[in-house]
């Protein structure tokens, strides 16, 4: 091959090329992309990420980034990352950089300023990045040393922090970078996943903004990496919030101000996700707890500890019962443990070697330390060990409603989803080797049932296997796999395969639900744990005689009832099924005179098991019906002088829908029957 010459590979074909060829020259040529979502924005060559304006190499593999793929939707946001801290840079000239990744439907940028930003700050930073873009500045990569890069950067202790971390920040002295003041230097395994986003791996890279008609550089950022071409490639973006996060997510750092984005390939996915925002905040359970009288979380407690009012005590007693029973029908067994235990139990199980952070401080108590329980799972262990067990007993399913204590940090407490103390529906299943795949299958089946029970239709499932750090036998790990494998064969539903991403003590099944609006949540766990009976060195007797140690499987369906709540509540919007519902019925009389009449009505079906009242209050008719349509009350009976005369009612649905001259008993078949099937209306 001729030394201007170069052979490299696109969309599976082999294409000789001029030396100098960028990669974004080639696949305009030779595969160019189609569509705004199909733009190809970057490359990846040889399975590495690099930019379009990075020069090929002879033997080079080259594939196209389309701006709407995962990768490409990173990329973008990334890019707008960069813009965002040039627009704060440029405005707010005393700002220093943290760090700026994509994440999930969006980006952010931290930055320590001496003042939050306000509501007005961010409009202006906007406006100050819509020019930005405008003026298509030119996103360029150079490899550089660390002490070029401590050089250039020497204005931004939170890079020079990042770039000591590197193992590229070592002067001549052999001292690594400096951090901000305050700052905690964790060792370079330490370095978070949004941080590598800055820092890259081996080599140090910065990346300049250029003018695109003298190409002067009119800003820099330390960056890994890839970005779009320039910034007028960014189609669509918008500011959402901001907020405090301490730097490196310690809260021995400096707090920094975080600007949340949103970025988009188009205007309009843009505006869907937007409007799909709203209606996610419409459905805000912490909102809709507070209008419907469901919950609440008082200062005077703390933060993540919830009270239920008696509204929301009525439907979180209905789930449990509920739950309850169906578990009694397959074959668990209830139990109930304390909340607090001496340390000892934890150091046993494991927990204060591996959980320690998660758990509450200990508090002593005559002369013996004593912890918040964080789990359940050793107390039913030392109730499985109560007495000598056989296999005959097995398996052995023991489940509850057991509340635990953990110490989430105050930036991640979320309302019921993310409490600090919560109520788990909590199994272990005690099995033999040969029972593990079936009891798993069956396992499947009872948490993808239940779930379904509560109106929860769309799953998908994670099984994640053995790390590369792991602990127990290979072969133990890989019978636990293949069960596992096996009871989500048998259930039908999809799943993805997590490689290495198991605990180091065991393989689990995560399963994910989708909501109303397609949000998805992390349910339900199965877990295989060979660790926990070998250090409380639990058995039982074999049908040979022998004394064996169990398989241990735990089991959360709801992952914690408050949890369950809470993403309840914004599935349905508030307004739950009629069987869930605090009030199922509201008796609305047209005037004073029709009050003992729908009273004896309620009292009908109270006695068939239903919650029912008469708003008896002084306010008219239309303002009671309303009431009862903000209270999300499934059914409505009103009833006037001609309803009293026939022995009817008017029936009213939550949807508006009316239907007159319905007969009492009619009426009690009616919602008594949709409440037995569970019908939503």
């Amino acid at each position: 091959m001729p030394a201007d010459k170069l052979r490299v590979t696109l969309a599976g074909r082999e294409h000789v090329v001029e030396a100098g060829t960028t990669a974004g020259d080639a696949l305009a040529r030779l595969a160019p992309g189609g569509g705004e979502d199909g733009r190809v924005i970057a490359a990846r060559v040889n399975g590495q990420l690099r930019d379009l304006h990075s020069e090929l190499a002879d033997g080079d593999v080259v594939d196209g980034v389309a701006l709407g793929s995962p990768d490409g939707l990173a990329i973008l946001r990334h890019s707008t990352a960069h813009v965002l801290a040039q627009a704060v840079q440029g405005l707010f000239p005393r700002a220093r950089l943290g760090i700026g990744p994509p994440v999930e439907n969006g980006f952010y940028y931290d930055f320590d300023v001496p003042e939050p930003f306000s509501p007005d700050d961010l409009k202006s930073i906007e406006r100050q990045m819509r020019q930005i873009v405008r003026q298509g500045q030119l996103f360029r990569r150079r490899v550089v040393t660390g002490p070029q890069a401590r050089e250039e950067l020497a204005a931004e202790p939170y890079k020079l922090e990042l770039i000591g971390l590197a193992g590229g920040g070592e002067a001549a002295g052999g001292q690594a970078a400096p951090g901000p003041p305050g700052s905690v230097a964790p060792a370079p395994a330490a370095i978070a996943a949004d941080e590598s986003a800055e820092i890259g791996g081996a080599e140090l890279t910065i990346y300049d903004n250029l003018d695109p008609g003298t190409g002067a550089v009119i800003w820099k950022d330390l960056c890994r990496g890839p970005h779009l071409p320039s910034t007028g490639d960014i189609p669509a973006f918008r500011l959402m919030r901001s907020g405090g996060a301490y730097w490196r997510g310690s809260e021995a750092n400096p707090q920094l101000q975080r600007i949340y984005g949103t970025a988009w390939p188009t205007r309009q996915q843009q505006d869907a996700y937007l409007q799909r925002l709203a209606e996610a905040e419409r459905r805000d359970h912490r909102r809709l707890g507070a209008e419907l009288d469901l919950f609440s979380f008082p200062p005077d407690i703390g933060s993540g500890l919830p009270v239920f009012h008696p509204r929301g005590a009525i439907i979180r007693r209905v789930m449990e019962d509920y739950a309850r029973r169906r578990h009694e029908e397959s074959g668990y067994l209830y139990v109930n443990t304390p909340h607090i235990t001496r340390s000892g139990l934890f150091q046993t199980s494991g927990h204060l070697e591996w959980y320690a952070d998660g758990m509450f401080p200990p508090m002593e108590l005559e002369g013996a330390e004593y912890y918040l329980k964080p789990m359940n799972c050793p107390m039913h262990i030392l109730i499985y060990q109560s007495r000598g067990r056989s296999y005959r007993e097995l398996p052995m399913r023991l489940f509850e409603f057991g509340t635990v204590y953990r110490y989430e940090k105050s930036g991640v407490v979320h309302g019921l989803t993310r409490a600090r103390g919560f109520t788990q529906d909590d199994a272990h299943i005690f099995c033999t080797p040969e029972q593990l795949p079936g009891e798993l299958a069956f396992l499947l089946d009872f948490v993808v049932g239940l779930l379904r029970d509560f109106g929860l239709t769309e799953f998908e499932a994670e099984l994640s296997t053995r790390p590369d750090k792991f602990v127990g036998d290979p072969a133990e790990w890989e019978a636990a796999e293949a069960a596992l494998r096996h009871a989500l064969d048998a259930s039908g539903l999809a799943y993805v395969v997590a490689e290495g991403e198991g605990a180091f003590y065991a393989p689990k099944i995560d399963v994910h639900v989708r909501d109303a609006i397609g949000r998805r949540w992390q349910l339900s766990t199965l877990q295989v744990d060979f660790q926990e009976p070998g250090r409380f060195g639990i058995e039982y007797q074999a049908a040979d005689g022998t004394r064996q140690r169990p398989y241990m499987i735990h089991r959360a369906l709801f992952g914690s009832i408050e949890r369950f709540f809470g993403i309840l509540v914004e599935h349905y919007a508030g307004a739950f099924p009629p069987w869930l519902a605090p009030v199922q019925v509201t008796g609305i009389p047209i005037a004073d005179a029709h009050v003992r009449y729908l009273s004896d009505v309620v009292a009908r079906l109270r006695s068939r098991g239903v919650r029912a009242e008469v708003d008896a209050g002084d306010e008219r008719m239309q303002k009671k019906i309303r009431h009862a349509q903000q209270q999300k009350v499934p059914f409505m009976l009103l009833a006037g002088d001609a309803d009293m005369a026939a022995g009817a009612v008017s029936f009213r649905y939550r949807s508006g829908e009316q239907r007159n001259g319905v007969p009492v008993d009619e009426a009690i078949e009616e919602i008594v029957a949709a409440i037995e099937q569970r019908i939503q209306v």
